[in-house]
């Protein structure tokens, strides 16, 4: 996730989803930049994951779904 930099963006995020996932890996960066990157792990149902799209376009966060990254292959699944 790319989080904006300013007050109450990571609560705005987590109220948002609210408890419908389990956020399982949670690390974020910042190097002065307008916007913090965040690399999160969620648990989603199967079943959910479209509901779990659409809430994020709500938020209009940008993120990147690293589901095939190789990296995750090897290391976190």
């Amino acid at each position: 996730f790319e989080f904006p930099e300013r007050p109450g963006a990571l609560l705005k995020f987590l109220t948002h989803l609210g408890d419908d996932w389990n956020i399982s890996l949670f690390h974020y960066r910042n190097h002065g930049a307008p916007y913090g990157r965040v690399l999160a792990g969620i648990e989603i149902e199967s079943e959910k994951k479209d509901d779990f799209t659409k809430a994020l376009a709500q938020l209009e966060i940008t993120y990147f779904d690293e589901t095939s990254n190789d990296a995750y292959e090897l290391f976190l699944k």
